[in-house]
């Protein structure tokens, strides 16, 4: 076999020398966006334990406030009661020891002052509204 010169020999370019850095930056790529996805289930996580937090608190304050209405009710109810049986026992006083209680306790309670206003609580007539 003899080689001509005019064959042309057919030398392969070299293509890989792009190749290896793309595979590198591909597999940096790949790991930033596992430690991403990571990150955001830690940040979920932690949402979904504040959430809770925030709820259970939320039911204790439903909790504290029934009570707190339970109880003002029940304070009501007996300041109620208090004022029927006062009513009942005045009822049974004759109207001659009412006309002479009476007396007695207007004498007894003292007048009762005004304290002075502040002159910067005195109200602006222009923010006094008209309406009824």
């Amino acid at each position: 076999m003899t080689l001509a010169l005019n064959d042309a020999i057919v030398v392969p370019k070299k293509r890989k020398g792009m190749l290896p850095i793309l595979i590198v930056l591909f597999l940096i790529s790949y790991g930033l966006m596992s430690v991403l996805v990571v990150e955001q289930g830690r940040t979920i996580e932690s949402q979904r334990g504040l959430i809770r937090d925030l709820f259970n608190d939320s039911t204790e304050l439903s909790a504290l406030k029934m009570k707190e209405v339970l109880r003002e009710r029940a304070m009501a109810d007996h300041a109620a009661k208090v004022r029927a049986q006062t009513a009942v026992q005045q009822s049974q006083v004759s109207p001659h020891d009412r006309a002479r209680n009476k007396n007695s306790v207007r004498s007894q309670t003292p007048a009762l002052q005004k304290p002075p206003k502040p002159a910067a609580d005195t109200a602006d007539a222009r923010r006094i509204p008209l309406t009824i």
